[in-house]
C-alpha cells in the first residue's frame, strides 16, 4: 500500500493486480469514474470501488480521466 496516499487522506480499495485510492475531500464530483465504468465504480454498492470487477487497463483508463486527482492507482 502507498503510505503517502493513506497519510494524505486517501482510502484504499484493494485488487489482485491494482489498488485504487480515493480521497473524498479532493473529489469534485465530475462523475467521470461512474460514467467511465459502472462495474468498477458503483455508488449503490459497498464497497463502491471494486478493482477486480474490470481489467487493469480499464482501471487505469478511467482513473486517468479524473479531473480532481481524487482517484489514484498503484499496480501490485
Amino acid at each position: 500500500m502507498d503510505k503517502e496516499l493513506l497519510d494524505a487522506g486517501y482510502r484504499v480499495y484493494t485488487g489482485e493486480k491494482i489498488d485504487v485510492y480515493f480521497n473524498t475531500a479532493v473529489c469534485q464530483h465530475a462523475g467521470n469514474c461512474v460514467r467511465g465504468s459502472a462495474k468498477l465504480f458503483n455508488l449503490k454498492r459497498k464497497p463502491w470501488i471494486i478493482p477486480d470487477e474490470v481489467d487493469v487497463a480499464t482501471v487505469v483508463k478511467v482513473i486517468d480521466t479524473c479531473p480532481s486527482g481524487a482517484l489514484k492507482y498503484r499496480h501490485n
